[in-house]
């Protein structure tokens, strides 16, 4: 690990009471970007409330002013480049040449992490405030419900660096089939009124609210049977199974990877030449 990705601590913040437990991204300094370490002790923290049996629904939150503003790809932590004790059966990446190295990595920490996390056998429920970016969509959409701020906003720019979307496309699924081209072609923000309009968001409230409306929400479904609320979920998320959601993923995951590839034959950078800093100003460029 990184000296800098050292110097951080608690950047996973965990809490349990009243059969709800409550994990926290806590990089308020970096919008919450989720480099490597983060991945993992998140998944370590589900994995905690899993096991957990007084737990019954699991919320996910952002420390600061926004959820999460995606995958660290700038920070003094970024840390893409180091080995990391895999959960899934993927091999190692770091020491991988050419498409594989980030094939590798993103089908562990990206796809293979979200799909473990969108499996998980209890209700899951994102509290979502401010930026919500493209790795950030992946965090909200793999939980089953999302409850957002009034000031919250949604967006996926990396058609931006070349690339079809995020890597847990979930898109078509989250969105009309034309608003999801729109979203993607335009790269422009969607407010929280809009994507509650479109059925991606259950509930809007204001900033002031929002934890205490996830928290009543979260009380409320604790109280129904845990294997009740289990089977339900494992119905519903078969369905969205039948209808193509996990083949569908799987061919966008390649198409993604094409475009790395590409990119970095023409350019030599896999992100099509942007970095932190310049997503940051073409995303202000949107909110303007």
């Amino acid at each position: 690990m990184s000296e800098q990705a050292n110097e951080e601590v608690d950047i996973i913040l965990y809490s349990a009471a009243d059969g709800v437990a409550t994990i926290t991204m806590n990089r308020p300094k970096y919008n919450n970007a989720q480099n490597g370490r983060m991945t993992y002790e998140l998944d370590d923290a589900f994995r905690r409330a899993v096991a957990d049996d007084e737990v019954k629904v699991i919320v996910l939150k952002g420390e600061g002013k926004h959820f999460s503003a995606g995958h660290d790809i700038g920070t003094p932590g970024r840390d893409i480049h180091l080995p990391q004790e895999r959960v899934t059966m993927n091999y190692d990446h770091s020491n991988k040449p050419g498409g594989e190295f980030l094939y590798a990595r993103e089908a562990e920490a990206y796809l293979g992490m979200c799909r473990r996390w969108r499996d998980i056998p209890k209700p899951t429920i994102a509290c979502v405030q401010g930026a919500c970016i493209a790795g950030g969509l992946m965090l909200a959409w793999v939980c089953d419900l999302i409850i957002a701020s009034d000031d919250a906003f949604f967006s996926d720019p990396v058609v931006r660096m070349g690339i079809p979307g995020v890597e847990y496309f979930a898109h078509p699924y989250e969105l009309n089939p034309r608003i999801a081209k729109e979203f993607l072609f335009t790269g422009d923000r969607m407010s929280a009124d809009r994507a509650y309009q479109m059925g991606m968001v259950n509930r809007v409230v204001a900033r002031d609210e929002l934890a205490d409306t996830t928290q009543a929400m979260a009380e409320k479904i604790a109280q129904m049977p845990r294997l009740g609320l289990a089977l339900t979920k494992q119905a519903i998320n078969h369905v969205e199974d039948l209808q193509g959601k996990r083949n569908g993923m799987e061919a966008a995951f390649a198409w993604h990877h094409f475009a790395h590839s590409h990119n970095d034959l023409i350019s030599g950078d896999k992100l099509g030449g942007h970095d932190a800093k310049s997503m940051a100003a073409e995303n202000k460029k949107q909110g303007s």
